[in-house]
């Protein structure tokens, strides 16, 4: 079951501990074992031009919650469908986001393992947030989700 008692989501894992993890490993081998390839200088300014899309993004992301009164953290109740910003080109934009910050933090630091270890920040993600999410907004919204779930993709351009 995705949903609680409450009416809330019931995640498997928080998306920033899926998102966390990873490059925190990444970077802890980078530091133990060191990086075996030298990622050049261009990392720094990608790095910070991801976290600045990423405040940006998210930011507007986290503004449609607020100006919807819907909840956002575990354990608030869901009571609207936001289809319109950042939730017109993906159906995750908050979790696109973290992983966008994820690459930028990972190429300013800069952890070779990091980067390595990205695809499995993703499939975290998937599943232990994105998957039992939309079990939950298929309960709770039915055909108005589905819907929008047709149209509009998980991932960015990604169907």
């Amino acid at each position: 079951m995705s949903q609680s008692a409450d009416g809330t989501v019931a995640f498997r894992l928080w998306p920033p501990v899926a998102v966390g993890a990873p490059l925190l490993a990444g970077w802890l081998a980078t530091v133990v074992w060191g990086d075996p390839v030298e990622l050049g200088a261009w990392r720094v300014p990608v790095g910070w031009v991801l976290v600045v899309v990423f405040v940006g993004w998210n930011g507007w992301a986290l503004w449609l919650f607020r100006r919807h009164r819907t909840g956002l953290l575990p354990g608030h109740e869901t009571s609207a469908m936001i289809e319109e910003g950042p939730f017109r080109l993906s159906r995750n934009p908050l979790y696109v986001g973290l992983l966008v910050l994820y690459v930028g933090l990972a190429l300013s630091a800069p952890t070779f393992w990091g980067l390595v270890l990205f695809p499995v920040a993703v499939l975290l993600v998937l599943w232990g947030a994105i998957l039992p999410e939309e079990r939950f907004l298929h309960e709770r919204f039915g055909a108005p989700y589905d819907d929008y779930s047709r149209r509009v993709p998980r991932w960015l351009g990604l169907k």
